[in-house]
Parts: C-alpha cells; sequence; structure tokens
C-alpha cells in the first residue's frame, strides 16, 4: 500500500536512509494503532542520477507493507504531477512536446490520458483534455496510467 508524504526530493536525496519519515499514526488497512519500520526500497525520480530511498513500515496485526512516497508524484512515475501537466499544456498549446522530457515518455502521457478519458468519461460530455485531466483526478484516477 502506498502512503503519500508531503517531503523534498533534495533532503532525501542528501539524507538517504537518515531522512526522517513521518510514522504513519496507524495503519490504512485495519487500523492497527502502531505500525513497524521494514526498511527501504529505492526509487528513481527525474533530475536524480541516483535512486532515493523511500521508508518502508509493516503492520504487526495485518501485515500490510506501507510504502512511503512523495505527494506530488502519482503511484509508479518519475516524473511530478505538475511536469505531467506541463508538458500535456504544452502540447495541447504549442503542437509539439518540451524538449527536456523523453518525447516517448510523453507520448504514453498522452494515449494513456486518452485511454482513461475513454473508459471513464461519458461520451457525450468531453470538453476538453486537460479539463477531463482534471476531473478524472477528482475521480480519484491516475489520468496518465496504463491501468483502466
Amino acid at each position: 500500500m502506498i502512503q503519500f508524504a508531503a517531503v523534498i526530493l533534495k533532503e532525501i536525496f542528501d539524507q538517504g536512509r537518515n531522512f526522517s519519515w513521518e510514522r504513519p499514526k496507524k495503519c490504512p488497512k485495519c487500523n492497527h494503532y502502531k505500525v513497524w519500520g521494514h526498511g527501504y526500497v529505492s526509487a528513481f525520480f527525474d533530475g536524480f542520477t541516483d535512486s532515493l530511498w523511500l521508508k518502508r513500515y509493516r503492520c504487526p496485526d495485518c501485515g500490510c507493507v506501507i510504502t512511503m512516497r512523495p505527494a506530488h508524484h502519482f503511484s509508479r512515475f518519475q516524473s511530478s504531477r505538475a511536469t505531467i501537466r506541463s508538458a500535456l499544456q504544452h502540447r495541447l498549446k504549442h503542437g509539439r512536446w518540451p524538449s527536456d522530457i523523453s518525447s516517448a515518455r510523453m507520448r504514453h502521457w498522452l494515449t494513456n490520458l486518452k485511454r482513461q478519458i475513454k473508459a471513464h468519461i461519458p461520451h457525450s460530455w468531453k470538453p476538453g483534455l486537460m479539463v477531463c485531466y482534471d476531473h478524472l483526478l477528482k475521480m480519484g484516477k491516475i489520468p496518465v496510467s496504463r491501468s483502466i
């Protein structure tokens, strides 16, 4: 299970495993009052040449493993939410992708956004891609995810 935390990636990079993660107050699955430290997992993020260590916790009651993740990133994405949104807006406005990110990755975002719209937005209501992007966020969906 992933739990999002308001953190600064540069601080995690600088401090590594010494970064002070805020321990969840309870297990998000069973509401047990205490979770134990369960090591770290490495993850890559844009702008960093090495992986960053993300803290994991484990519930002693139900066994759920909780991985802490930066709140400004979607699950399983190296780019921040703001970067993804900005790249899509740039493409829609200028007709080309920004040059600082892999165009293949950005094409996947656009393709997946269209797939999510097709799956979750009624055909009769299609005001524009970015409005649909925001609507998908409000629905609790990751607008650029491959999984439906």
